[in-house]
């Protein structure tokens, strides 16, 4: 089972990929390989990153309810 790729190392790569495009040093086959496997992680970081902004709202969300019922109470 292949381990799952963290979000740095998603955005490491990514930066790998770019420097390889930015060079022109890749024939046209290989620039649009990359250019795919480029548009596939920046998918996958824009799913983390999305499920954690939901989090982060949930988690804000719950902490306003909390003081506001804290506040209440004086």
């Amino acid at each position: 089972m292949a381990k799952k790729e963290s979000y740095e190392e998603m955005l490491t790569k990514l930066q790998d990929i770019l420097n390889n495009l930015e060079t022109d040093e890749l024939n046209l086959e290989d620039s649009m390989k990359s250019y795919e496997d480029g548009v596939k992680l920046v998918n996958k970081i824009y799913k983390i990153l999305d499920t954690y902004e939901a989090k982060i709202s949930i988690i804000k969300d719950e902490k306003e309810v909390e003081f506001s019922e804290s506040n209440g109470d004086k």
